[in-house]
């Protein structure tokens, strides 16, 4: 059959790109090797929300004393069954839902892996070949691995296989402190796990505004992360019964499984018969999402443009707009990005030292929650929401926030800065009382030296 556009892969790039093209008048089908979703879907970003919602209400637990709700006992215990059971039910209700959209929307689906031929058709792993005038492949990414002795030992873990723990670990090492790292770290340091981190750079979540990553680290050590920082791994040791992580010159981390959380990497399985033109293992794009072979486009985490999975949509559907004649250009400069840790951080643009990288006149202003009303009544007092400005335009260059739905607050800011709010427009800006998001409005007028609610600078 002759479609106009063939999608391989469905993960949040693949399945969002052939519902747009559906949704614009293209005859559409989708090549998924597993289930629809993807990684984040399956075995990322729902199932470790899942998890920490568990961890969260373990937290509120704990603290219920302190707000004179009396429990029996603050004691509890994990049926880490049923917890994965429940994690499964909500992937596969999610699973089930996006089949259903695509089939809504006339997509014609096929299983099994799709690879891209000489001749740029589609051969299908079943033998079946498809045939289409644009192809999009949307490939996305797998687990990245570090070539060290020991690292394929029986108790060292990825992400796709970590969330799938009947038994919960005693001691659990993880090799890598960024998002993936801190949100495991959170999780299973809550579920009661003695839980280390073992981070190459000086900081956890590198990639997040410094203030953020500096005191992030402060509060998972407080409840108990171990955080080694500047610590190269060199080998992992199977002892039996446990683990021995050998770190250059440290001491060695002994745990009972051992995650290695340092990213991902492009799944190259759909490329087949093409050469195209790449980049330390990325399929190369220009900003239409076209790669450097005519008819064929590759958005989300095959290209390592944005590796998150609204940055992939958001690429998916510029990738098809273009492949169906149109004329747009994807720009990442407003896509937030969210780490699901307790309290949750966020950013979307510029951290300040960017900032001050490329502008002259750069301004701070920051909100502490300790200040927020809402915060205080609700015992969430970690963090603040810091707002990074042009001086002289008051132009919104970034926003970082350390705290409670901090995930959630981030999306304010993104659409206001795409759409050119300044940060004296925000502080004029009339937010409900008592929310947690006044915060956000507190920052911008303390970047510009206008706010009521802090102490008047020296």
């Amino acid at each position: 059959m002759q479609y106009d556009v063939i999608v391989i892969g469905g993960g949040p790039a693949g399945y969002v790109g052939a519902i747009k093209a559906a949704q614009m008048g293209a005859k559409v089908a989708i090549v998924e090797k597993d289930n629809y979703g993807g990684t984040c879907l399956n075995r990322g970003c729902i199932p470790t929300k899942t998890y920490v919602k568990n961890a969260e209400i373990i937290e509120h637990i704990k603290h219920a004393k302190d707000r004179g709700i009396v429990l029996g006992s603050d004691d509890f215990t994990l049926d880490m069954k049923k917890i994965v059971s429940y994690k499964n039910r909500v992937v596969r209700k999610l699973t089930a839902g996006i089949a259903g959209l695509l089939k809504s929307h006339g997509v014609d689906m096929y299983s099994g892996v799709g690879r891209i031929t000489a001749d740029k058709k589609v051969k299908i792993d079943d033998g079946e070949t498809i045939e289409g005038k644009k192809i999009v492949l949307a490939g996305g990414s797998k687990v990245s691995r570090i070539n060290i002795p020991g690292i394929d030992g029986p108790k060292v873990l990825t992400s796709d296989e970590i969330l799938d723990l009947q038994e919960l670990p005693k001691r659990l090492a993880i090799v890598g402190g960024g998002v993936i790292g801190t949100e495991v770290a959170t999780i299973f340091n809550a579920y009661g796990s003695e839980v280390t981190i073992v981070q190459s750079s000086g900081y956890i979540v590198p990639a997040m505004d410094r203030r953020v990553s500096v005191e992030l680290a402060k509060i998972m050590q407080k409840k108990g992360v171990n955080i080694l920082t500047e610590s190269r791994l060199e080998k992992i040791e199977d002892k039996g019964d446990s683990v021995l992580l050998h770190i250059k010159d440290k001491e060695p981390v002994e745990a009972d499984l051992v995650l290695i959380a340092i990213g991902r990497v492009p799944d190259l399985d759909g490329v087949g018969d093409i050469e195209f033109e790449m980049d330390r293992g990325a399929i190369v794009v220009n900003d239409k999402m076209e790669t450097s072979v005519e008819g064929i486009y590759a958005p989300g985490d095959i290209n390592c443009r944005c590796m998150l999975a609204h940055s992939a949509s958001k690429m998916a559907e510029i990738a098809v707009e273009n492949a169906l004649g149109g004329n747009v250009e994807y720009d990442p400069t407003n896509n937030p990005s969210a780490i699901y840790t307790l309290p949750e951080a966020s950013s979307v643009g510029l951290t300040e030292e960017q900032a001050n990288d490329k502008y002259e006149n750069v301004a701070v202003g920051a909100f502490p929650f300790g200040a927020n009303g809402r915060a205080l009544a609700s015992g969430e007092t970690h963090g603040f929401i810091k707002v990074v400005i042009n001086k002289d335009d008051k132009k919104i260059l970034g926003v970082h926030i350390l705290g409670v739905n901090a995930a959630e607050m981030i999306n304010e800011a993104a659409a206001l800065m795409e759409n050119g709010v300044t940060a004296d427009h925000v502080a004029e800006t009339v937010h409900a009382h008592p929310t947690f998001s006044e915060a956000f409005m507190e920052a911008c007028a303390d970047s510009i030296d206008m706010c009521i609610h802090l102490q008047k600078k020296n």
